[in-house]
């Protein structure tokens, strides 16, 4: 139950997922930031890049203090009091709006950590998949129902929608968002309560060097002649980076660059989001099931250079024209299929390797690799082609697969 107030913040982050860039651009003074795309791209590395000592912050000072609640509680207030202050006069200006939107992000990552540390917390080791399985299956739905709501305002369904000017629309679309936060607020001071002791962690960190002395000892008793390492971490960490920088890369612009080849049909751009997040949703469901009977450490790598495929071949199907509607509404799918498979992976390992008062590591290392690509996205995408910087995210997506194959992966 302590999940709900989580599902309701990702029905707001949702819709914002696709208004927030479609909103920027279409400002009339991006100018001042180099044009439409480039603000874009500015607005969202700098959230990003300020996000990423505010991870370690809020990462430390939950596991120091041991009130995770709290920090989560300021993330969604946060977000709803920002999220109304975007809709006054003086959040028209460009600048002002893009200094609101990286506050509200430095504070909304405040819930990150505390919530991994939840769910490691609440669960054993053997759980940890399954368990996080289940909440992103669940706030993913938050996350789709959100797209929808946006695909239905965008089409003008409703009756009320439909006679509304685009700005008095996006301004009704803050308000939900920010009464949606409101009520993810209310609903966690009801209903989370911090661990009353934390430990799960320690037991795992324990049992690792427990396991590698063991193996040590076999391997000595047998005279085995390979090699006997444990993860890399950098390896690791590097991995996570390039992952996330090549994720950024690709759907920073992607939103406007969907509105441009639908002709600037808004609706199409939620369209194709809610196919990721159903994919997305398909992974995180089938890990939940599976992950007691796979190798996990094997599996991420291959989720990795699939997803590097899949954007090879989305290439190929936008120079040939080869059933493109469908041929990409089936690659968005399986890109977020493959996401989900690799987040429940990283995400589980991560918190085996990164010991307790470190936990903001994570969101840090994933905040660094998409700050990065969140400008070079937009910037490549505005100075070159949206194909150029496909290509470079594929590329990236390979890279990270070979970082993890051949130097994060541990031998047995």
């Amino acid at each position: 139950m302590w999940r709900l107030g989580f599902f309701f913040h990702e029905i707001a982050f949702g819709l914002l997922s696709v208004f927030i860039p479609l909103y920027l651009v279409a400002f009339n003074d991006t100018s001042i930031l180099g044009g439409p795309l480039v603000a874009l791209g500015i607005m969202t590395s700098i959230a990003v890049f300020a996000s990423i000592p505010a991870s370690f912050l809020w990462g430390y000072l939950c596991d120091a203090t041991r009130h995770y609640k709290a920090f989560i509680l300021l993330s969604f207030s946060s977000s709803a009091i920002i999220l109304f202050l975007m809709t006054l006069p003086v959040a028209q200006n460009i600048l002002v709006f893009v200094a609101l939107y990286v506050v509200m992000q430095v504070l909304h990552v405040s819930h990150e950590a505390p919530k991994n540390v939840l769910i490691a917390e609440h669960y054993s080791r053997d759980e940890w998949e399954r368990s996080y399985g289940f909440y992103e299956a669940l706030t993913e739905v938050g996350f789709i129902l959100g797209l929808v709501i946006g695909l239905v305002f965008s089409l003008g369904l409703f009756s009320f929608t439909a006679t509304l000017s685009s700005v008095v629309l996006a301004t009704y679309t803050l308000y939900l968002c920010s009464i949606l936060s409101l009520i993810a607020f209310i609903l966690s001071v009801v209903l989370i309560a911090d661990p009353m002791m934390i430990f799960e962690r320690r037991l795992v960190g324990i049992e690792r060097k427990i396991d590698f002395a063991y193996r040590g000892i076999e391997s000595y008793s047998l005279r085995w002649k390979g090699s006997l390492k444990q993860e890399n971490f950098r390896g690791f960490a590097l991995a996570i980076v390039v992952f996330a920088l090549a994720t950024s890369l690709f759907f920073t612009p992607l939103p406007v660059y969907l509105k441009e080849i639908f002709n600037g049909q808004e609706s199409m751009v939620y369209i194709s989001y809610i196919l990721v997040s159903i994919g997305a949703t398909a992974g995180y469901l089938l890990i939940r099931n599976k992950a007691r009977s796979m190798d996990l450490r094997k599996q991420m790598p291959r989720f990795v250079l699939f997803r590097s495929l899949l954007i090879f071949a989305l290439i190929g199907v936008i120079e040939f024209a080869f059933f493109p509607t469908l041929s990409t509404g089936l690659i968005l799918i399986f890109l977020g299929f493959a996401f989900g498979m690799y987040y429940i992976m990283m995400i589980s390992l991560s918190m085996e390797l990164i010991p307790e008062g470190k936990s903001g590591l994570f969101d840090g290392l994933v905040g660094l690799g998409t700050g990065i690509g969140a400008f070079f996205g937009p910037y490549i995408s505005a100075q070159l082609s949206y194909l150029s910087t496909f290509l470079i995210a594929a590329s990236a997506f390979f890279l990270a697969f070979l970082i993890l194959k051949f130097v994060a992966i541990k031998n047995r």
